[in-house]
């Protein structure tokens, strides 16, 4: 038994004991490592190390003794700080390809952009780990204090200004389709405590208490690790209905972002979505069955409603019993010229326009420009595209097609926020995602964004339909199943059912508020303990 005792401090006491420059270098190093459980790599083991990593680094940093609390905040926010700006800049030095794009004007922005953002974006996972550090201790619930603070702070993240909840640790085990099942009862934030709850937890064989009790309690992590993983298979082993009555077809063009807006290419791209629209039937589509046809995000480089002659010649390519349904750019007179919005239209069989829908949540610094006069004084300007900026939409709506199928249009990275059907009056039958990811290459960005797209079908039980200019595109059943995809920058066509929709999912009655109301009761309880234990020693 001493022996055994022995092994399993070899590892932590590399981290506890840990001071200066080491400290901090293996605190961002830990964050770094974290970022691989993301997609397309997927390797979800890898928190069952650095999350016990970042629980022994503040065993060994923070001072526990009474009446330091400032000290321990500041403990805890810097090794936080460092842990969130390793975890964000391996997850998304990726963002720099979009600057490669126009690099004759923008590559020189790519270093700041690629700094800036994981600085920015660490100041959250700092807060959180410093609320831990205020009321650490060597206890066991330690750890459940560390989950609750940072998923505090990930629910803050995508709330603050106008919210940016990419790569919340939830999606640590997105590899894993049983366990995201889990999100279908707590939401993304639900499964940001579990994940630092359960793979936090062998940290706790490092500690001075009986081994007896140090296994015991990371035997009931496995417990829940299993129970998590059994309910997400029996889940996905019910038999669901297998298709509504409606077809789908989504057109991947893969146009390059570089020709996308090139005026001598505008009629070429055109046709393309036309020729493409009209090929012949594949895959599990029905003849005659009535059919929706879906297009990208700003899929044609010109103003839809200006183009009459656009919109006939799209009735054209659809037929009788087909509905289109594309994001393209809107224009509406506005006090200083036109106003511009990026848009999701329905457009039926004769051309005619039946819905349209304005996108919300907008991009910061690609489709609009937070404190423009300033940052123009830098030469920073609209990333996006040859406009100077969108307007956002008033709210999210659900657009119906012909035949009475209500969806809820998703632009871009509207879709990686929790909570999709929030301010909705109805439950729609589908989520429908349009996407242009071609600013980003082949890098992991488009993959993170198809794996948090795909949660929103598992919170919600509604089938997603996914159609992005480069990929991936894709139909998902709303257990997060895949009908059908295509590949990243993968010229093709999707011909498949709309699967049918389940009823309404735990999470989408109750939204974030088991994960939150867990989270701050265990923060106070936490305060409340170490009030009542300094009374004692005072």
């Amino acid at each position: 038994m001493h022996w055994l005792s022995h092994r399993l401090s070899v590892l932590p006491n590399t981290f506890l004991l840990a001071w200066g420059w080491q400290r901090r270098l293996l605190c961002a190093a830990c964050g770094a490592m974290t970022a691989f459980a993301l997609p397309p790599y997927d390797f979800t083991f890898v928190l069952l190390l650095t999350f016990p990593c970042l629980v022994w680094l503040l065993d060994g940093a923070v001072d526990p003794a009474p009446g330091k609390r400032l000290q321990r905040f500041r403990t805890g926010f810097a090794l936080g700080w460092l842990f969130g700006f390793g975890y964000f800049l391996s997850g998304l030095w990726w963002i720099g390809a979009a600057f490669l794009v126009e690099a004759d004007r923008f590559a020189w922005l790519m270093p700041f952009a690629v700094l800036a953002m994981p600085i920015g974006l660490a100041l959250f996972t700092g807060l959180g780990v410093g609320l831990a550090a205020i009321f650490w201790s060597d206890q066991f619930r330690r750890i459940l204090l560390l989950a609750a603070s940072l998923t505090l702070v990930d629910w803050l993240r995508g709330h603050v200004l106008t919210g940016f909840p990419w790569n919340a640790f939830g999606y640590g085990v997105s590899g894993s389709l049983s366990l995201s099942q889990a999100a279908s009862l707590v939401g993304l934030y639900g499964l940001t405590f579990f994940v630092i709850a359960v793979f936090s937890a062998p940290a706790v064989l490092a500690d001075s208490r009986p081994l007896r009790q140090r296994v015991a309690a990371v035997v009931a992590a496995a417990v829940v690790l299993a129970a998590v993983a059994g309910y997400g298979a029996v889940r996905l082993w019910q038999t669901d209905p297998a298709v509504a009555d409606l077809d789908v077809r989504i057109v991947q063009p893969s146009i390059d972002q570089k020709d996308k807006w090139r005026p001598e290419l505008r009629d070429e791209i055109f046709q393309t979505f036309l020729d493409m629209t009209e090929a012949p039937l594949g895959g599990a589509a029905r003849v005659g069955q009535q059919r929706l046809v879906v297009w990208p995000e700003s899929a044609v480089p010109f103003l839809l409603t200006q183009e009459p002659g656009a919109l006939f010649r799209i009735g054209q390519s659809l037929g009788d019993k087909t509905e289109l349904v594309t994001g393209a750019i809107r224009a509406e007179p506005g006090l200083q010229g036109a106003d511009y919005f990026n848009s999701v239209f329905v457009i039926g069989s004769e051309g005619t326009v039946q819905g349209i829908y304005d996108k919300v949540r907008l991009v910061p610094f690609g489709e609009y420009v937070p404190f423009k006069p300033l940052l123009e004084t830098l030469g920073i300007t609209n990333l996006a595209g040859p406009l100077s900026g969108f307007e956002a939409g008033y709210q999210p709506r659900v657009l119906t097609t012909s035949e009475g199928f209500g969806f809820l249009p998703m632009i871009c990275y509207e879709a990686i926020f929790p909570g999709a059907l929030d301010g909705v009056s109805s439950r729609p039958d589908f989520l429908l995602n349009v996407t242009n990811d071609a600013w980003f290459g082949r890098t992991p960005g488009p993959y993170q964004h198809f794996a948090q797209a795909r949660l929103r079908a598992i919170e919600t039980g509604l089938p997603l339909i996914r159609a992005a200019n480069t990929g991936i595109s894709a139909v998902i059943d709303p257990k997060g199943r895949v009908v059908a995809k295509l590949a990243v920058f993968e010229k093709g066509l999707i011909d498949t059912r709309l699967p049918q929709r389940v009823s309404n999912t735990l999470y989408g009655s109750i939204g974030d508020a088991l994960a939150l109301i867990v989270s701050l009761f265990i923060v106070v309880f936490a305060g409340v303990n170490q009030y009542n234990r300094n009374s004692r020693i005072n």
